[in-house]
């Protein structure tokens, strides 16, 4: 196995973006040391945990085929592209929508009464928008056909810009301090301008299903960002050691198959170590980064290692 650090970022005149969807665990704080491990010139790529599409956004290759098994996902992923080509009618609707909920839009105008912003210095959006949010979230749930639009928003207006829904598939995360500002329009803007000048086939897939009906070609690549085995989000409990062997399986047929693939993963985790996919790694090479891997429910300090292991 090799070990590289990657202390090196990619350097490029071009302009990192974040996706509009601000998905838990998203990789957009790693992208420049992503970009300076992936290869270049990529023709189609591959990307089965798309999760909010940070990385894809800021990949060059001509095609992109992406999956993620999370329906409400990837429905908000279509909402956007459908709307890539007239973002004007977008913003109509998500402004009309914002503004008949009286939820606070500071990207427009600043609507939080300054008694508000002086008593509640760290929580005055979630206290304005408390109330509206509720509401929103009680129509969101009662309608037979889920909207989009509302979804949406109530990621952009939610705790911690998550999507989670209970045991009777109603959305139930409480209102956060967070508002739709000018960050959420930029990311919208260049989420568009990657839509409509690019070719983007979406999945709803398990990953398996996904890449073993995906016919992969010469020079195609494959990014994976699974579930980390040894962590604590709830994302990461859905995973366990027989995924996690599947995965690598898997990988090795692939690698034989001449497709070229990098996979993110966390080795070390508050004394926990994976030494199924360490073991695994020493076939490849192993590239250090500079993680910035944030649980939800747990802000205390970390002891982790985080890598992409590829096979070029």
């Amino acid at each position: 196995m090799t070990t590289k650090n990657t202390s090196l970022l990619h350097k490029s005149n071009k302009q990192l973006v974040r996706s509009p969807l601000f998905y838990v665990g998203d990789k957009y704080k790693l992208i420049s040391q992503l970009l300076g491990i992936f290869p270049t010139n990529i023709k189609r790529f591959v990307e089965p945990f798309t999760g909010g599409g940070s990385v894809a956004m800021n990949v060059d290759a001509d095609e992109y085929y992406l999956n993620d098994i999370d329906e409400n996902i990837v429905n908000i992923h279509k909402l956007l592209e459908r709307y890539a080509t007239n973002e004007k009618e977008f913003f109509k609707v998500v402004s009309s929508m914002i503004e008949s909920y009286g939820l606070s839009r500071s990207y427009s105008s600043d609507i939080v009464p300054p008694i508000l912003r002086a008593q509640w210095k760290k929580t005055y959006y979630a206290r304005f928008n408390e109330s509206s949010y509720r509401r929103l979230r009680d129509d969101y749930n009662s309608d037979i056909e889920k909207d989009a639009f509302k979804l949406y928003l109530l990621l952009i207006y939610g705790f911690n810009r998550m999507i989670r829904f209970n045991g009777q598939g109603n959305f139930n995360l409480p209102v956060g301090n967070v508002d739709f500002n000018k960050n959420v329009v930029q990311s919208l803007e260049a989420y568009f301008s990657w839509a409509r000048k690019k070719k983007v086939v979406w999945n709803n897939l398990d990953y398996l299903e996904f890449l073993k009906a995906f016919k992969f070609k010469k020079g195609d690549f494959l990014y994976l960002d699974p579930p980390y085995l040894i962590t604590f989000s709830e994302y990461n409990k859905i995973w366990d050691e027989k995924n996690e062997f599947e995965i690598l399986e898997l990988l090795d047929k692939l690698n034989k198959l001449g497709v070229k693939f990098a996979i993110s993963n966390v080795t070390h985790y508050k004394g926990r170590i994976n030494s199924i996919f360490l073991e695994w790694s020493r076939k490849y090479s192993s590239n250090e980064i500079k993680s910035n891997y944030i649980s939800y429910h747990d802000n205390s300090i970390k002891n982790f290692k985080e890598v992409v292991v590829t096979n070029y």
